[in-house]
């Protein structure tokens, strides 16, 4: 029976460490563990940045539709080649213009009668992404895009980003290291306890795109004749670090 309980007492005595380590991760200050060298104090900073973007890509392509393939893929070939001129045309050079779908797709439809699926032609769908670095320009050239495709024309989206975000990210990993340092300081100041050096430190990043969804809008030699106005606002760049702070007493 000694033994038994000696076993027991064993085992609380290897869990019981464990279980307070698990159990720290999702408090803002813990202690991991009993001996004054292993407290810590957790906390998370956060630190956002707004910039105004200075890139737009624009999703667009053309959609053709015929009896036989090669009337569809001719219909398509020649109406993107026009819509690339028009971007090469108004500025964009050839390494910002990327092919981003391409497919030839059957189009039929079911025959109660016959009890057999018809082929009714041929659908033909190319698709680039277009990257404007002078934005200002960007309506101007949707405009000419859709000039240039016609009716065969296709506006899928349209987003705005930072070219070098890295200034930014600085800024913003300041803040958050900042913001972090002053939840430690308070919590440490509440536990009547010293803040020491940080012992762990992980950095998460978030870099939104801003989006203007058309949804694959038919933009043909009918649009409005004024230039589409399209305005890039503003975006958040966020960052957020966990630190780790050794408690000091």
């Amino acid at each position: 029976m000694k033994r038994k309980w000696l076993l027991i007492a064993g085992l609380v005595a290897l869990v019981a460490p464990i279980v307070a380590l698990a159990g720290c991760v999702g408090n803002p200050i813990s202690a991991l563990g009993i001996g004054s060298q292993q407290a810590r104090i957790w906390v998370n900073g956060e630190g956002k940045v707004t910039v105004t973007p200075d890139i737009s890509t624009v999703s667009l392509g053309i959609e053709a539709q015929a009896a036989t393939v090669s009337e569809a893929q001719s219909d398509a070939s020649s109406a993107m080649d026009r819509v690339m001129n028009a971007l090469t045309t108004n500025g964009i050079a050839k390494k910002d213009i990327q092919t981003q779908y391409f497919n030839i797709s059957r189009i039929t439809r079911w025959d109660d009668k016959t009890q057999q699926e018809i082929t009714l032609g041929y659908r033909v769908t190319n698709t680039v992404t277009a990257k404007i670095r002078d934005i200002d320009k960007a309506g101007t050239i949707v405009d000419a895009v859709a000039l240039a495709g016609g009716d065969l024309t296709r506006i899928n989206s349209i987003d705005f980003s930072v070219d070098d975000p890295t200034a930014y990210y600085k800024e913003a990993r300041d803040k958050a290291m900042s913001d972090a340092r002053n939840k430690g300081e308070q919590l440490a100041t509440l536990a009547e306890v010293k803040l020491g050096k940080p012992t762990y430190i992980s950095e998460n990043s978030y870099y939104p795109t801003v989006s203007i969804y058309k949804g694959g809008v038919m933009m043909g030699a009918n649009a409005p004749a004024p230039t589409t106005p399209i305005s890039q606002g503003e975006m958040e760049i966020t960052l957020s670090v966990q630190v780790v702070y050794a408690i000091l007493h």
